[in-house]
């Protein structure tokens, strides 16, 4: 399938709604891609992550993005990957950003928990009060295998209740567990806040876990879920049920108007889906971490394409879930 197709530009609806040029805010969210390499290959990933993958980011880059943030009150880092646990220089990392008072997330497939050498990962997560942020499709095992790959879920579930054991996601722990909801499809995905009390009802009655919060993301038109969308015959329908939801409130508060995102080699995007897609950072500001200028990222113009409907349709989608 052809996926040419002459849709709606999405500047022409943030046109529609008064939000043309799309500009930052400023920034609170400094998210790192530390590289690609993953121990899965979920069928939904944007970042098209996996053991093949040779993209890592080095440990000069790491010291460039801290010497970045020193110069800042940027209170959020945002680490995720592939598996970002898989970087040589993780824990060094997030031990670096916890020294300079940051509020960490890694964002975990739960399955690396399981290999030998990240056994000892919730501890360490436990022990930097860094907020875990797992991936969890669904709640019913063969749903989640399929999109995610035999077994994914049983492991998924241990590494959960390990969180669990050393206090995460439990009342005035202070140790924060969230999941993350992905469409096994070409839909979008439900209201978050009823979501969440069926994940919450039937996680807690079927294996016993609880954790905080439910983050539902919109599969974007990218990576392999493009590919699935294509090999479907499924890509014209989809793009149409995302711009026929496109939410002016949604495109108003989007991710990447708070957001910055550092992409493994220390190149600067507006977000982790524009990353993937090579859609630098322009219109006059910096374009690599080693560059940075708070005052001109804080006030850069976003770079936008058609992929953005995803974020804006319906009650929104970000790295924190629904927006609206």
């Amino acid at each position: 399938m052809n996926n040419q197709i002459n849709f709606k530009p999405f500047d022409t609806a943030l046109s529609e709604s008064k939000l043309y040029p799309l500009a930052a805010t400023g920034i609170t969210v400094f998210q790192v891609n530390v590289g690609r390499l993953c121990n899965q290959t979920c069928k939904h990933c944007h970042v098209e992550a996996g053991p093949a993958r040779k993209e890592i980011m080095r440990k000069d880059t790491m010291l460039d993005c801290l010497t970045a943030i020193e110069k800042t009150d940027i209170p959020t880092v945002d680490i995720t990957g592939g598996a970002p646990e898989m970087n040589p220089d993780f824990k060094w990392f997030v031990r670096e950003f916890r020294n300079r008072n940051r509020h960490v997330m890694v964002r975990s497939n739960l399955t690396i928990l399981a290999e030998p050498d990240y056994k000892d990962l919730p501890e360490f997560f436990a022990k930097n009060n860094v907020e875990a942020i797992a991936s969890l499709p669904y709640y019913s095992e063969p749903t989640a295998d399929r999109q995610r790959g035999s077994g994914v879920f049983k492991k998924s579930i241990e590494a959960l209740k390990h969180f669990n054991n050393i206090g995460y996601g439990k009342e005035g722990s202070g140790l924060i567990l969230s999941l993350v909801y992905n469409p096994a499809g070409a839909f979008l995905p439900p209201a978050q806040k009823s979501l969440k009390a069926d994940y919450k009802r039937e996680m807690q009655k079927r294996y016993g876990v609880v954790f905080n919060n439910l983050y539902t993301l919109t599969n974007m038109p990218i990576g392999r879920f493009l590919n699935y969308l294509t090999a479907s015959e499924n890509y014209g329908t989809y793009m149409e049920k995302l711009i026929q939801g496109y939410n002016p409130n949604a495109a108003s508060q989007a991710m990447c108007r708070y957001t910055l995102s550092v992409g493994w080699d220390g190149m600067l995007y507006d977000c982790d889906f524009n990353q993937m897609l090579g859609m630098g950072i322009n219109h006059g500001a910096p374009s690599h971490i080693k560059d940075f200028d708070l005052n001109k990222l804080c006030n850069r113009r976003i770079a936008t394409g058609i992929h953005c409907y995803g974020c804006t349709a319906g009650a929104g989608s970000s790295c924190g879930g629904a927006v609206v």
